[in-house]
């Protein structure tokens, strides 16, 4: 029996509805983990290049990291994967809450969805029962209604579903658990509407074996103790205001964007900034909430009259900022309004925000009339008309149905140069987090296998955290002395996160965790895996992770070194940026091709063929 893994993943057939276990030898999991690295390499080879991603051939796969279930702090995460409908590249994206471990107790390493059911479905997988079933009653709810239903027939089981973005194949849709944590980016929400899938449903029994529990317990109560006790500093600050801390600090040092990234501090001054800080939110707060394994707990349940919500999550801060800085609203309870109507209509937040950012602009500049808005008033701040357009996004009525598939699209089919306000990565709206601040943030959002991502491996943002500390976040771990000037060091840091991220990712690892004390990684992966890995060997995986994901994009046709980013985004050359990071990945810099040989170092021989 192996430790930490199940060894065994499920793939079930929508057209067919099937369902068919497959086990995995564990040289796989050295060499790719979990999560989205085990994520690559199933879907990589399995699915045949330049499929319609909303297509019936297209996988969709929910994998836990390698770590996920345990009782290691800070391991809940999971993955959902498969081609963006929305970029055409690699998608994945990350979540937390209770729905990953709960896979890790049905059994399985990992779900994969292939096929399209021709009539609404959702799947039970319950003590080892599985079964498709007519999910009629249930197409057309919102998540959070769908959830309440689905657990007044199934006490205590695990949900993921869609809302109706998700099933209206809204290009910026996701995958919604726990009623509020979204799989949000990439458009996977659209890809498991198009499966006419509504939801997934897991209650499982059995236990993961671990290799040594004795040590695990003695770490894990170790390391829960310290994040117990901080009773300052950042742990503290993330216990209490979650990383709605961000709201004013963030837009302070010039890391918001606002104005959809064209304003300025004085767009949006301190007596506007202020009625969306961190101290203001917690005013609605009624308890805690986080996600599995998690010691901090930086969720939180909040009660706001105002807006006619009982119960509802705290918005993050890219929800915060997307709906509040980047359109000049200082409505906090239009933000709460907001953040809720997304939960329940699965709908990214950041892609939201971005998408009526750009029309406001386009309305503005003449671009849009108020005949194309619906009668609308589309204007910078107007929280009234900021919540109606959302509606008819969600609805995809209207101006809604403009921008149900993002800013990119929305310029594409309106035309008369409004892509000057589309502020976009191959069609993924940014996350909220500022190149000109982050300088490798351009680089990342430009050209990681999945763009415009603020969670990507991007070196100055990682390196805010404790990670560049003299004991550093891991041990073993060290950046070169150098790393923030241009030249050598700077690109070898960055292959470095590069490498170290991806492991961390697939190891179910939250990424909040690099802001808090040093992590006993390596105790932790031999307790419960038994593997002796050292730094050098997890930062190689990583690399092979970025290397596969990085080959997927390429082999769907994306010209991923012509990518690029807005100029009010940015402020350093991060194509020159890009092209230093490449030659230390062994990657043409020219194309962002991997090399034969870094192919063949790395294990891929599979892809060569592929690529050459």
């Amino acid at each position: 029996m192996p430790n930490g893994y199940l060894g065994k993943i499920l793939w079930i057939n929508l057209s067919e509805e099937t369902f068919q276990e497959e086990s995995l030898p564990e040289e796989v999991y050295r060499q790719y983990i979990g999560g989205y690295g085990l994520a690559t390499k199933i879907i990589y080879q399995n699915m045949p290049a330049r499929v319609d991603a909303l297509s019936a051939e297209a996988i969709l796969g929910f994998f836990p990291g390698l770590l996920t279930g345990t009782v290691a702090p800070l391991t809940g995460r999971f993955m959902v994967a498969g081609k963006s409908p929305l970029t055409g590249t690699w998608g994945d994206s990350n979540c937390g809450g209770y729905f990953g471990p709960e896979i890790k107790k049905c059994g399985y390493d990992a779900i994969l969805l292939k096929g399209a059911a021709k009539t609404p479905k959702y799947i039970t997988i319950l003590d080892g029962d599985k079964q498709i079933l007519d999910a009629s009653e249930l197409w057309g709810l919102d998540a959070v209604q769908t959830e309440e239903k689905l657990l007044e027939k199934y006490n205590k089981a695990q949900v993921a579903s869609i809302g109706q973005s998700g099933e209206n194949l809204s290009l910026i849709s996701g995958i919604v658990t726990d009623k509020a944590r979204l799989a949000g980016r990439s458009g996977l929400g659209a890809v498991m509407g198009s499966k006419k899938l509504k939801a997934i449903v897991l209650k499982g029994n059995q236990s993961i074996e671990v290799s040594d529990k004795n040590t695990l317990l003695e770490n894990t109560k170790k390391y829960n103790g310290m994040i117990k006790n901080a009773t300052s500093g950042s742990v503290e600050t993330w216990r209490t205001m979650g990383t709605t801390f961000g709201n004013t600090v963030s837009f302070q040092i010039g890391d918001t964007p606002c104005k959809n990234w064209g304003g300025t501090r004085e767009d949006f001054p301190d007596e506007k900034l202020n009625k969306l800080s961190g101290s203001e939110l917690l005013k609605f707060k009624q308890k805690s909430y986080g996600c599995f394994s998690c010691p901090v707990q930086c969720g939180a349940i909040m009660k706001v009259p105002e807006a006619n919500l009982e119960e509802t999550h705290r918005p993050e801060y890219e929800t915060c900022a997307s709906f509040g800085h980047l359109l000049l609203n200082d409505d906090l309870i239009s933000v709460f309004t907001a953040n809720d109507l997304c939960n329940r209509a699965g709908l990214d937040t950041i892609s939201a925000g971005g998408t009526i950012a750009f029309a406001i602009e386009c309305f503005e500049n003449g671009l849009l009339s108020e005949d194309e808005t619906d009668g609308i008033n589309l204007t910078w701040g107007n929280s009234k008309a900021i919540i109606e357009v959302l509606k008819k996004v969600i609805a995809r009525e209207g101006i809604g149905d403009l921008l149900a598939d993002g800013c990119k699209i929305a310029s594409d089919k309106i035309g008369k140069g409004s892509e000057t306000y589309a502020i976009h990565a191959l069609g993924q709206e940014l996350g909220m987090h500022s190149p000109k601040y982050y300088k490798s943030m351009g680089a990342s959002f430009a050209f990681d296998p999945t763009p415009g991502r603020h969670t990507s491996a991007s070196l100055d943002m990682i390196a805010g955290g404790p990670i560049i500390k003299p004991d550093g976040l891991f041990e073993g771990f060290a950046l070169p002395r150098k790393f923030k000037r241009p030249g050598e060091e700077r690109s070898e840091a960055e292959k470095l996160i590069a490498g170290l991220w991806q492991s961390f990712n697939s190891l179910g690892l939250c990424e909040f965790l690099a802001f808090f004390q040093q992590y006993p990684l390596k105790e932790f992966i031999k307790s419960i895996v038994g593997w002796d890995l050292s730094m050098d060997e997890l930062i190689k995986i990583g690399l092979r992770i970025q290397t596969l994901r990085q080959a997927f994009t390429l082999r769907e046709g994306v010209d991923i070194i012509n990518s690029k980013l807005s100029d009010r985004t940015v402020s350093i050359d991060y194509l020159e940026d890009y092209k230093g990071y490449c030659e230390k990945m062994g990657w043409n810099p020219k194309n962002g091709y991997p090399l034969k040989e870094t192919l063949i170092d790395l294990n891929l021989d599979f892809v060569v063929k592929d690529l050459y």
